[in-house]
């Protein structure tokens, strides 16, 4: 194939085809008309001789070769978008830009706080717009609208990048008063109420149906596996609320260790290990390609995962001083 006789642009429109899976909405989004959107379709079938949307029971199906050109393709505009657009130092102090930041409930409470810190001094100009998960699409994130999500995914597109954040745990926070303070072994636990807490998917959230235990989460899937079922008394989507609930001498919430530390900070609630095991999950910053390069978006990156980094240093500083005193046997 001579490169020379390629229009360029027919990567933008396959890219926009394959991401809306629709011949009227790619068109909408490039503002051309519908039949002039056939007409890329038919020229693109042509250049890369395969169907590549193929009509089904669901609207367009894209084909396996369209599957293996769609990362290819945007990792293709990505690298034009960064040789094209003009080389300027990103100078945070004096930058007025608006970052719009997808974020989990639990993450706007562990990291946001301290990242803000960090942006007083660092960048007292920069915005920054946090969104939930139900704001946000991953189709707001593949077309720049969104220039982060920090969360926890099962699953994401295949073309966007990642990186680990950090792990965490689950731990008990209940009253100083609750019956199981002292003596919080597994019967304990499955005989007291509990309070559940997620939202961490994208898109928008229903209503749990407490009867499907393996639909409510890690720590019901964990309990499943071992054939035990928690009393839930208390749904909630805010990792805001279980201290507050936790205030109550009956309540149990099992949540992720950075979260309830900093709720046990109440004189009344303090912090237990579950008596079962749970795993640790992973909480990730994803972002699609055609941000990738920019030298304000990579900067944002950085100052991300450098505080969550101080942030584990001092949570493993003072971990090291409560129980320095071990070293003494």
């Amino acid at each position: 194939m001579n490169l020379e006789r390629v229009d360029l642009n027919l990567l933008i429109y396959l890219d926009v085809l394959l991401r809306e899976k629709n011949v009227t909405r790619a068109a909408e989004q490039l503002g051309v008309t519908q039949p002039a959107m056939s007409n890329i379709l038919r020229r693109l079938r042509n250049l890369f001789n395969d169907p590549l949307l193929i009509r089904s029971s669901e609207g367009m199906t894209p084909t396996e070769r369209a599957l293996e050109l769609q990362p290819r393709i945007r990792d293709a505009l990505s690298d034009l978008s960064m040789i094209l657009e003009p080389r300027t130092e990103f100078r945070p102090y004096t930058s007025n830009r608006v970052f719009r930041i997808m974020t989990s409930d639990y993450a706007e409470a562990t990291l946001v706080p301290r990242l803000v810190k960090a942006l007083r001094s660092e960048a007292p100009n920069v915005v920054l717009d946090f969104l939930t998960p139900s704001d946000v699409s991953y189709r707001d994130m593949e077309q720049g609208k969104v220039d982060l999500a920090i969360n926890r995914f099962n699953e994401i597109p295949q073309s966007f990048h990642q990186v680990l954040v950090w792990r965490d745990s689950f731990s008990c926070l209940l009253n100083n008063k609750h019956p199981a303070v002292n003596n919080l072994n597994l019967k304990s636990y499955l005989d007291a109420q509990h309070i559940w807490v997620s939202k961490t998917g994208m898109g928008v959230g229903f209503g749990v149906n407490p009867e499907k235990q393996a639909g409510l989460g890690w720590i019901d899937q964990a309990l499943e596996r071992i054939g035990q079922k928690r009393k839930i008394s208390v749904f909630t989507r805010h990792y805001q609320m279980p201290g507050l609930l936790a205030a109550n001498v009956d309540l149990i919430a099992t949540l992720p260790t950075r979260i309830a530390r900093l709720q046990a900070k109440s004189q009344n609630l303090v912090l237990k290990d579950p008596p079962f095991y749970i795993p640790e999950f992973e909480l990730k910053m994803a972002w699609c390609p055609l941000l990738h390069h920019h030298p304000a978006h990579r900067w944002l990156r950085q100052l991300i995962l450098y505080v969550a980094r101080q942030m584990i240093e001092e949570e493993n500083r003072e971990f090291l001083m409560n129980n320095s005193h071990f070293s003494q046997y």
